[in-house]
């Protein structure tokens, strides 16, 4: 009986003075406590999130980090700071997961594997998965992939999509984008798989764009372009779904602050010119995500 009175007496003492667990701290609440908001892109992916010629991140993609910024600005009542990371497709949700990072907008695409791990924001772009070669190759149809080296960035969306349309193409990793394009002109590859668009803006870059073209006509598979974000942070998916859609909805309208960010990519001048099948699917992705929520008062 002492025994038992003693055990009960111990799990009492337990519960009073054992303090609870700390609830872990919200994306929304840190940086609202550190005025900082730290996202991570991509240093070469044309033209959504790279480097310029005097070294600052620019993109698509960073153009939508600032817009966000403005509006956890406007929530919060206070001045935020982007701060920027760089980070290869390989190490994304891992920062994510361990809370180096606050969210990531580059040139990301929804898997289901991937969104076990994280959550995704409502898609703001569109792509696919294409080739480049040098010109005159005859790869592009599936059949034509067989036992061909084919570079490509670990744990893509490019990598699922060539195992998928061809199981018997020998995929050679690259660490980087600027590996995959030098390794393609040093004959070490057959081809480069990458997103369609990114694609396009390396060809704007290249000395010798008529050395190479894109394969095939129609991309091996069709994506969305979207933010990720931690698990469990619905405040602040929301926040980025809202300011998504409202870029989207202004750019469909033909609000002009919205048409120049696009234009300024996308445009006949901007970085990459969509010819017209990219763009109707840029578009097109936006309207339906317009189409299936609220409209925003602008």
């Amino acid at each position: 009986m002492y025994k038992k009175l003693a055990i009960t007496t111990l799990s009492l003492l337990l519960t009073t003075f054992t303090p609870a667990v700390a609830t872990a701290e919200t994306v929304m609440e840190k940086i609202a406590r550190t005025g900082v908001m730290t996202a991570g892109t991509s240093k070469d992916a044309i033209p959504f999130a790279y480097n310029n010629n005097q070294g600052k991140l620019v993109g698509y993609s960073v153009d939508m980090l600032n817009l966000i910024k403005e509006q956890l600005e406007k929530q919060l009542g206070r001045k935020i700071k982007l701060q920027l990371v760089t980070v290869a497709p390989g190490e994304r949700i891992p920062k994510i997961l361990n809370g180096q990072l606050d969210i990531v907008c580059d040139a990301s695409s929804f898997t289901w594997e991937r969104d076990k791990k994280v959550d995704f924001s409502i898609s703001y772009g569109a792509t696919g998965t294409q080739l480049l070669v040098k010109k005159g190759s005859n790869l592009g149809s599936p059949e034509s992939l067989i036992g061909k080296r084919i570079g490509v960035l670990s744990q893509t969306t490019n990598e699922l999509a060539l195992k998928r349309v061809q199981p018997q193409a020998k995929l050679v990793f690259l660490k980087d984008r600027a590996e995959g394009y030098a390794a393609l002109q040093q004959g070490k590859i057959d081809a480069f798989a990458s997103d369609s668009i990114l694609l396009e803006g390396w060809l704007g870059t290249t000395k010798n764009p008529d050395a190479f073209q894109v394969v095939p006509d129609r991309p091996y598979s069709r994506e969305g372009i979207a933010c990720m974000v931690p698990e469990n942070n619905s405040r602040f998916l929301d926040s980025v779904n809202y300011t998504l859609y409202k870029f989207m909805q202004g750019f469909v309208d033909g609000d002009k602050r919205y048409t120049t960010i696009f234009d300024r990519w996308f445009g006949s001048h901007g970085v990459v010119f969509l010819n017209n099948d990219l763009r109707d699917l840029a578009i097109e992705t936006m309207q339906i995500v317009i189409e299936s929520r609220e409209e925003i008062s602008q």
